[in-house]
Order: structure tokens, then sequence, then C-alpha cells
């Protein structure tokens, strides 16, 4: 049987991995696959010098490859939104299947995207675009198909992992690690889709959506990032029992589904809590298999590509199958998809780590207690910091029961206005995820 052309449109980081392990790995591959996987052309402007590419057709133009009526897949690895969304729906409408890494396309265009697959009778596989060399998108969507999917949660951005486990385990402030993670490569110049969750967003979008049977909906998440956290605050969490770790939750509730990326503190015997560095991972959890843990690396070459490979290999299997017979894009039919709405953030639900500056005057505890207690709100645990006084202001640390987030925002609301509170109240959500 004659090979499957592949092109390839960009070969930087993950282009020039895909190339190689596609190099490397040629016999296994074409083994697991049931004809050989070719790359015949390669779109880039700057070759890459850890790729071979030998006599493999190079070109500058990504729409020379979209256009090569040669080309079986197209593998997008250009990034970004308007440029990648183009070449796609190109590719698409020339009736070629495309692989892609890219999850701001996919988060934001690819309800638009599966459509016109579908029209079209080709396949769009973007494993790689969520968690790097982690499987999860198969997981979810073939693994536990026979599950209904309470929630998942995610440490989906290995940037904002690495921050903070120096924070944890060094006493660095933000500013400083963010610093180092720029000079190594883990963040951008400009660090703001890795540090204020937006880049977790597009990943925790794609997952919600082939967990719950929903379109995607971005721009209904919900994100809050980790630069305002302090040291103070790591150790404190420590000193309860938890890590805090920029987490992504989803869950599916009967009032709708919660989307949101924000700082969590977790307990610290959870296998999640202790996932350090740039590492990845994601707790999955379904009414038959309880709960699962898919861990590994997040990003990088070899890691990506591995996925990138992997999903050739399954398009490639799946050419000459039945395009109503295929895995959906999404996990469910695309007829069969919900309308259960995204929640608010001010509905969703969730225990609560709060710090308040006090003064350090009798009653102030009891004032903070009738606060709670009138909205509701019930104390698991409380901590007074007498040593730490300064300026006459001490701070109370206590931990919340589960309550929906609007009681919370009026309980700080009256706690910031008592006489006896300074600087505005820190909160931060607490997951158990057992």
């Amino acid at each position: 049987m004659k090979p499957v052309k592949v092109g390839i449109c960009g070969l930087g980081t993950v282009g020039g991995g895909t190339f190689n392990v596609l190099k490397r790995n040629a016999e296994e591959i074409a083994r697991r696959a049931g004809r050989g996987i070719e790359v015949a052309q390669i779109a880039t402007r700057h070759p890459n010098p850890k790729c071979d590419t030998g006599t493999t057709a190079i070109t500058a133009d990504i729409f020379d490859v979209v256009n090569n009526p040669e080309i079986d897949i197209v593998v997008e690895l250009i990034g970004g939104y308007t440029l990648a969304k183009e070449l796609v729906l190109k590719a698409i409408e020339n009736g070629k299947h495309v692989v892609t890494a890219n999850k701001a396309l996919i988060a934001v265009h690819g309800n638009e995207i599966f459509a016109k697959a579908c029209e079209k009778g080709v396949i769009v596989a973007f494993e790689a675009s969520v968690a790097g060399g982690i499987p999860v998108i198969k997981a979810i969507r073939e693994g536990l198909a026979g599950n209904r999917i309470n929630w998942l949660a995610g440490i989906i951005n290995g940037t904002g992992n690495f921050i903070l486990t120096e924070m944890r385990e060094k006493g660095r402030t933000f500013e400083d690690v963010l610093k180092e993670a720029q000079e190594l490569g883990y963040a951008e110049a400009d660090p703001t889709f890795d540090v204020e969750g937006i880049d977790a967003a597009h990943k925790l979008t794609i997952l919600a959506s082939i967990a719950f049977g929903i379109p995607l909906q971005f721009d209904k998440a919900y994100t809050e990032g980790i630069a305002r956290l302090t040291t103070a605050d790591v150790n404190y969490a420590e000193a309860l029992g938890y890590r805090i770790k920029h987490l992504g939750v989803a869950r599916r509730t009967d009032a709708g589904i919660e989307l949101r990326v924000h700082p969590t503190l977790i307990p610290a015997d959870r296998l999640i809590a202790n996932v350090n560095g740039v590492m990845n991972a994601v707790m999955v959890n379904g009414d038959a298999v309880g709960s699962t843990l898919y861990y590994g690396a997040g990003a990088g070459m070899e890691p990506t590509a591995s996925a990138v490979v992997a999903d050739l290999v399954d398009v490639t299997r799946a050419l000459t199958t039945d395009p109503n017979n295929r895995v959906p894009h999404l996990a469910f039919q695309p007829e069969s998809l919900s309308d259960h709405p995204i929640l608010p953030i001010s509905a969703c639900e969730s225990a609560y780590y709060l710090r308040i500056q006090a003064k350090d005057h009798p009653g102030v505890l009891a004032q903070v207690a009738t606060i709670l207690s009138e909205r509701g709100i019930n104390i698991e645990s409380i901590m007074q910091k007498e040593a730490e006084v300064q300026d006459g202001l001490v701070p109370v640390i206590l931990v919340t029961h589960r309550v929906v987030e609007q009681r919370i925002d009026d309980a700080i609301a009256a706690l910031e206005a008592l006489d006896d509170v300074a600087d505005k109240v820190v909160r931060i959500r607490v997951e158990q995820l057992n």
C-alpha cells in the first residue's frame, strides 16, 4: 500500500520534533498504521538546525502545502488564530485531513472548523493541543466513553506550575521565578497567556467539551492568574495541609457546567498536588471508573510531537472508513451536543481560603464569624498568626466549607467594610478532589 503523504506547516519546536519522530520511528509507525507515513513537503521560513530534512521539498508559503494535490494530511503547527484558521479551513475545503497542536485555534474556532470538516468528510485531530505528550483527549473521548464524566481538574500549564513549585520549595517571589522561567525558555517575553490562565483556559475549554458533550465556549471560561500570589499565602496553605496549584476545573452540575481556571488550594496528600516543575497532570472523575489521573510532560519538542504523530497514525488508520462511523471530534455525535449552560463564576461552588489583615483588637474574630454565619458560610479551620503582628495588624487565615461564590463575594465586601480590617481580603478557592 502506498504511503500516506504528509505536509508539515511550521518547523519550529513541535514541527521539528514531529519530523524527527516520523523519520526516526518510520518502521514502527508503519507497523502500527498499516502503511508508511511520509513527509512529502514542509512549509517554513526558517530552517530548523535540529532537523536533517534531506531531499524533502521545502517552501516558504504554507498554502503551497494545502494546495498540493499529493498531500493527504496537513499538519498545522504555526500557532495563533487568524492565519492558522485560514490554513486549516483551506485544507478542509481541499479535502485534506488536518492534525493540529493549536489549542487557541480549537478552543476559539473549533465549532466552525469541525462543522466544515464534517461537511467535507475529513478528520481534524488535535490531541497535541492539550497537555503535550499526555494522551488525555483520547482517554476521555474513547477510553472513558462508557462513563458519565462528573468533573475534571488539571494542571495544564507548565510555566505556572514551575513558578508555584519554586515559590513553595524555595520561598522565592513570583517576580523572581518568572524572570528565571523566561530565561529558561519556559515563559515568553510577554507571559500573559501563561500566568493569567488564558493558555490553561484554552485547554480546559477543549477538555470540558469532550467530557460533557457541549460546544466549545472559550469566551465563557473564567480565568484568574497567579501574579498576585505571595509566598506568605503559599506558606500558610502549606501549614494548613494544602498546596497551591494553578488549576483548571470543569464540573457538571444540575444548573450548568463550571468552567474555571484559578489558583487553588489542594490537600497536600493528593497525587495531583505533588505534580511539580513544568509537568502537567489531569484528573478525570467518571461515574463508573471513579477518579483517574494522567501525568506527563505537557510541552516540549518530542513529547508534543508524540501526540502529533499519534494523531497521524489515527488519521491514517481511518482514511478508508465511512466518515459517519469515525470517532466524533468532540466525543459525542454533532447533533447530540448538549445546550447545558456554562455557569458564571458567581454561581460556581467551592470552599475558600481567606486571609484577612485585621487590627490586633479583641472581638475581631467574633465580627468575622458573624459576617460569615449570616451568609450561611461555615468555617472549617481558622488560624491567627499573632506572632506575625506588624503595624498593629495580625493575619487571620481561615478555610470555609463549600458555598456558592456569590455568598463569599458578599461576605468579603462586608469584611472589607469593617473598621478593624485593613487591606483587601485575599481569597483563593479550595478543591478537595476526592
